[in-house]
């Protein structure tokens, strides 16, 4: 069980500083609405689309890059995963035909992925199923300053943690 604090935030000079009662519950609120969220969109793509959500993100991306392709680091960042994790993405996807690797001619070390056109088929048939899910599980739920807050506090977050 996590300890909660029973005295003010930052006054515990030794050890951790835990919990107030309030971040707790804001802290597991966060984490089991964002779990369960991103589960049922990944339900939803599988069910359906036989795509996983990290999947649909790897095409998303390639779709949005100017000639449907990147190289696998910046594919990687995009993504927020680890390269050895996308490689083993993009293998999967490569039997599915809907990706495929080529060497980078600029350097002849990068390895680049493209989205193939029966790829982006299949990012078109998921796209509607996604943005239901999207609308349904978040946007729905929210009022325009909610969504607001929720922009703003993540936008913060990443930041500090290293987004862009």
């Amino acid at each position: 069980m996590a300890r909660v604090q029973s005295e003010p935030p930052g006054t515990l000079s030794d050890g951790p500083r835990w919990l107030a009662a309030n971040e707790q519950r804001a802290w597991r609120s966060f984490i089991d609405g964002q779990q369960r969220l991103l589960d049922a969109l990944n339900r939803e793509l599988q069910v359906k689309h036989d795509l996983t959500l990290a999947d649909y993100r790897i095409l998303v991306l390639l779709s949005e890059s100017a000639d449907n392709s990147l190289r696998m680091s910046d594919l990687a960042d995009g993504v927020l995963s680890s390269r050895s994790r996308l490689t083993h993405q993009i293998r999967r996807l490569e039997q599915q035909r809907i990706v495929r690797r080529s060497n980078c001619v600029e350097d002849g070390r990068g390895v680049l992925a493209h989205l193939t056109d029966e790829g982006r088929r299949r990012l078109e048939e998921a796209a509607p199923t996604h943005v239901e899910g999207v609308r349904r599980h978040f946007i729905d739920l929210l009022d325009t300053r909610q969504l607001a807050v929720i922009a703003e506090v993540f936008g913060q977050v990443d930041a500090a943690i290293g987004g862009t």
